[in-house]
């Protein structure tokens, strides 16, 4: 019973210390004045995006390693499976060779019973004198009896004499097949060697026939763009040579009067081909410049008679401008005694207003303790 009510103290305790400190928490958000008027807090927002930029960077990393590995591992495991796809077949290779040289159908236990040419192949009712299978009773043999000594005898010599002539053959061929393979290996080995260095001729002398080639195109192309230089050179020649005997049996260098006529009209003239005036036009010029000379003078004259009227209307402006100035300067003052009038009253009522807001309306003034109990609690 005393553990259950200690158990129950100590879970009140643990509450009200968590609310104690969530209050706290609560007190430093509110009335923190920057956090209050901003609404969040921007050093931890700016160091949440570094390390959510960092955290990023680092799976980034990360993923680019794994999938280096993984290409890694990739690699490796196609060149395992080629390499066990090549001792498969280098096994199954092997396997058909071990069944053709070393498990043929003869070689077999029951191979006695499946041979077709068994009967062929069978044993007469008697081979020899001493046939097993000749007993008492299969009448094939008598005490006594040596029918084929002399033959078996001889057969027997013969047996061996063939045996022996047919290792020794053997032999004697294995030795002539392997000298005759060695010659063959070395024919080819030299023939290889001819062809290698046949081979190599024959690039060479391609690289050298390619090498003369290039170096012919090359000077038949050099002699060509030289031959079109010098055509080209040739032909500007000619061309500047005509162009300046043009010019100078030209009009234009000759001074034609008749060149500078219009065919449009006889008051027309040719821009590029006009040398110049008549003196009948230069006299005619000069009497229309006098002329305009005249007329502008008498314009001058003119503007400046204008020009002194307006400079009369302008000071009688300024005359009449300065005078309304001082009447406005004038109003201004009356009007800002009056305002300052005024403002004198206010000021006087309002000095009257507040003292009796001081000695008669506020008369109880709060203390320190009075401002002390607020600003404690966050709700």
């Amino acid at each position: 019973m005393y553990k259950v009510d200690i158990q129950a103290d100590l879970k009140e305790e643990a509450a009200i210390e968590a609310r104690r400190n969530r209050e706290k928490e609560r007190q430093s958000r509110i009335f923190d004045a920057r956090y209050r008027t901003l609404g969040v807090d921007v050093e931890g927002l700016k160091s949440q995006v570094e390390a959510r930029k960092l955290r990023e960077e680092a799976e980034k990393r990360r993923d680019e390693a794994f999938d280096a590995d993984r290409i890694q591992y990739d690699k490796i495991a196609q060149m395992l499976e080629e390499e066990e796809q090549q001792r498969k077949k280098r096994l199954d290779q092997e396997l058909v060779e071990f069944h053709q040289q070393k498990q043929q159908p003869s070689t077999r236990r029951e191979w006695d019973l499946q041979d077709p040419a068994a009967v062929l192949k069978g044993l007469p009712a008697r081979v020899s004198d001493d046939d097993p299978r000749c007993g008492p009773a299969s009448l094939q043999r008598f005490d006594g009896e040596d029918m084929n000594g002399v033959a078996r005898q001889k057969r027997l010599k013969e047996q061996t004499r063939r045996d022996l002539e047919e290792q020794r053959a053997e032999r004697e061929k294995a030795l002539a097949d392997r000298r005759y393979a060695d010659t063959l290996e070395g024919k080819k080995r030299i023939e290889l060697d001819l062809r290698a260095l046949e081979l190599a001729g024959l690039e060479d002398e391609c690289r050298r026939a390619k090498a003369m080639a290039i170096a012919d195109f090359n000077r038949a192309q050099a002699a060509e763009v030289a031959e079109k230089q010098r055509l080209a050179q040739q032909r500007e020649q000619d061309d500047n040579d005509a162009e300046i005997h043009n010019h100078l049996t030209s009009d234009i260098l000759l001074e034609n009067p008749d060149m500078a006529k219009s065919q449009v009209g006889p008051h027309r003239m040719v821009p590029y081909s006009w040398k110049g005036m008549t003196p009948e036009q230069l006299a005619a010029v000069w009497r229309t410049q006098k002329e305009q000379c005249k007329e502008n003078q008498k314009l001058r004259q003119e503007q400046q008679q204008w020009e002194a009227e307006w400079d009369r209307q302008r000071h009688l402006a300024a005359r009449a401008g300065m005078a309304m100035e001082e009447q406005e300067q004038d109003f201004r003052l009356e009007l800002r005694k009056s305002l300052d009038a005024y403002n004198r009253q206010l000021a006087e009522a309002q000095k009257a207003n507040l003292q009796y807001l001081e000695k008669e309306v506020y008369s109880n003034t709060p203390t320190a303790h009075y401002h002390l109990q607020f600003n404690t609690s966050s709700r």
